[in-house]
């Protein structure tokens, strides 16, 4: 065991974890922020997207040992234009039916939105390329972005 110091959402804490200890669950089990959520454990569905430093980053296969010193941006720590624009998008859509990838979902296309305000359907599948939804709400989720993109504009 080592003690590791993290700044999520903006506050920092003094965590006690073995190094390769995945920071998904440092945040659920530790944090007890289980917004982020474990779907496949190899960083191939998208569920525990975060941000770390402002870029996405799968939580599920980041050792608590890499992220020391770095800023990480959980769904509860989220604010500013683009998530609002993307919540209210997400809700005007009824984008979730389950709504288990949805967190990661919307990490993602937040992070999207603050790059690229005009995503066009190409831009929006590559950027979200990696984030599944076993409901199949793509159609949704792709409208909605472009939504949360017009608003933006607007």
């Amino acid at each position: 065991m080592a003690t590791y110091r993290l700044k999520v959402n903006g506050q920092t804490h003094d965590i006690e974890a073995l190094p390769d200890t995945p920071l998904l669950w440092v945040l659920r089990d530790n944090l007890h922020m289980t917004g982020t959520k474990f779907g496949c454990g190899v960083a191939q569905c998208g569920a525990c997207t975060v941000y770390m430093d402002g870029s996405p980053l799968r939580a599920c296969s980041m050792p608590v040992s890499g992220v020391e010193n770095s800023e990480i941006t959980t769904i509860e720590g989220l604010a500013g234009r683009e998530a609002e624009a993307v919540q209210k998008a997400w809700v005007a859509r009824d984008v979730p039916q389950c709504g288990y990838c949805q967190s990661g979902q919307i990490m993602s296309a937040i992070a999207l939105l603050q790059a690229n305000k005009n995503p066009t359907d190409q831009d929006i599948d590559l950027a979200m390329n990696g984030n599944i939804c076993r409901c199949a709400t793509y159609v949704r989720i792709r409208a909605a972005i472009h939504d949360a993109a017009q608003s933006l504009r607007g």
